[in-house]
């Protein structure tokens, strides 16, 4: 991500065209219904292909962002007293375009992210089904008629929405993430201030585009572009936010909550994870094998459901492990738009050198290698790394204790299912756990005790429906969950009215 300087004489431009692309080609941020061009822009890079930069986009100033929560404050009234049918129309609206472009739009996310092209589609479709979902979800949000205590008296509980909300998203998921959160929030009738990853503006752009479109009043939905440290600072400080919602990392997540409670804002935190999957003596290897590698290989391992330590009793662990070493070796590499690649780039070079300083650490500290993986060149120039696995490795290692973030995998052998469900809790994180097993018994056992918010059996980590609620356990989340009908616990709070009846 390249910073340039834009505009008239270094003073930068009086605005954005209609379409939100400025003359230079730098795509504004939009604030009170209108596209804003900014001082600054940020390029925005291809991992696959460096050489060909996806765009230019403005960076908001913090100046901006006091505009976009003001214009979001005075919108307010308008779009909540909105009925359900009209706020439904318009995410319908929205998630019709969404699928209708998803081809165009998930080629965009895998120039952008680097995820591979079916997963840069699906991830396009899934936004377009998630704006679909909460379009109907507006007409759910119903009350409660409760008898009260007292002869006459009724009690009514209605769910209201609470206000301008800051959406604040990961690069890993730059089309989803965002819809999982802006949709809930508008179709509760709240209003939204969307602050994009850094890394991926192209596709907050685009969703921005579309939900301009959708007949909004002016002010409604935001979006300001920029750095965490200027753009989300200025965000997460602001009074006049009723609500946070923020998915990254646990470092900044805690710095968020100190902020944002200490204003008494309203905050949901999803943060990292350091997921298991456990494999148990009497799974099937083939179907092992499979969950471990789209859990922990697929999206380049990019994912904080990614299954990174794969936690295997000693019965079946020479196996699975030579098979899974064999199907990592096997991974295809390369350019995200290539029909033929498994594992596209890493996002950037940031990135790829934190990846390379796991795997040198892991190394260090005993870990063997059964797979090593490295830095390769291909067509294009990007940020190539074909993925590494770690056998024999110990839960106490830092690799097993700290989210990587990348193609990397360990193998932790156990003894038996007790040392496994041991292992596979011992983590300060506690997002989703899987398990692989023909067993009923061990199967119940592990749903139950495994201390995470979500449980995988026979499936990979990672995958999720969106009518389920998406959260974790201790360090991997904090506050409500997200997604289905339990968005509506963050996004409304709760009124009782209290009626005695007249004579």
């Amino acid at each position: 991500m390249t910073r340039s300087g834009v505009g008239h004489d270094g003073a930068g431009h009086d605005g954005a065209g209609h379409d939100g692309v400025d003359r230079d080609g730098v795509h504004a941020n939009l604030i009170a219904g209108a596209w804003r061009a900014g001082v600054e822009a940020l390029r925005d890079d291809d991992p696959s292909d460096l050489d060909t930069p996806v765009g230019d986009y403005a960076v908001a100033t913090p100046e901006d962002v006091r505009d976009a929560i003001a214009a979001a404050q005075e919108a307010f009234p308008v779009w909540s007293g909105t009925n359900p049918k009209r706020r439904a129309e318009a995410l319908d609206a929205i998630g019709a375009e969404l699928l209708a472009r998803a081809d165009e739009l998930g080629r965009l996310l895998s120039r952008e992210e680097g995820k591979t092209l079916a997963e840069g589609v699906g991830e396009a479709r899934r936004a377009g089904e998630l704006f679909r979902y909460y379009a109907a979800e507006a007409f759910r949000n119903a009350g409660e008629l409760l008898p009260g205590f007292r002869d006459g008296v009724e009690v009514e509980v209605r769910r209201h929405p609470i206000g301008v909300v800051g959406v604040i998203t990961p690069w890993n998921f730059p089309l989803a993430i965002p819809a999982w959160k802006i949709a809930p929030a508008l179709a509760y009738g709240n209003t939204v201030v969307f602050k994009p990853a850094e890394l991926v503006p192209a596709c907050a752009w685009a969703l921005a585009e579309i939900v301009a479109r959708a007949g909004l009043p002016d002010g409604a939905f935001n979006l300001v572009m920029g750095p965490g440290e200027t753009v989300g600072a200025a965000l997460v400080d602001d009074t006049r936010l009723a609500g946070v919602t923020f998915t990254g990392s646990a470092a900044v997540g805690r710095r968020v909550a100190a902020v944002a409670t200490g204003h008494m804002t309203r905050v949901q935190l999803e943060l990292g994870g350091k997921n298991p999957l456990v494999v148990l003596d009497d799974a099937d290897v083939g179907v092992a094998v499979e969950c471990a590698v789209q859990g922990a290989y697929f999206s380049t391992g990019q994912r904080c459901t990614a299954s990174s330590r794969l936690i295997v009793t000693r019965g079946i662990e020479p196996r699975f492990s030579r098979a899974l070493a064999e199907r990592v070796a096997a991974l295809r590499v390369g350019h995200a738009l290539d029909p033929d690649t498994q594992i596209g780039p890493v996002i950037d070079e940031a990135q790829l050198q934190s990846d390379l300083d796991w795997v040198a650490a892991a190394r260090a500290e005993g870990a063997h290698a059964a797979v090593l993986g490295e830095v390769v060149e291909r067509r294009t120039r990007g940020h190539y790394l074909t993925p590494t696995l770690f056998v024999d490795t110990d839960n106490a290692m830092r690799i097993n204790r700290e989210e990587v973030f990348g193609p990397v995998a360990t193998v932790i052998p156990a003894h038996d299912y007790d040392e496994a469900l041991a292992l596979a809790n011992d983590t300060p994180y506690g997002l989703v756990a899987g398990i692989v097993t023909t067993s009923l018994r061990h199967a119940a056992h592990f749903r139950a005790h495994a201390q995470a918010g979500m449980v995988m059996v026979n499936l990979p980590t990672a995958g999720m429906d969106y009518h389920a609620p998406f959260g974790g356990t201790k360090a991997s989340s904090y506050g409500t969950r997200e997604q289905g009908t339990y968005a509506k616990e963050f996004f409304t709070y709760a009124k009782a009215s209290y009626v005695r009846a007249g004579d």
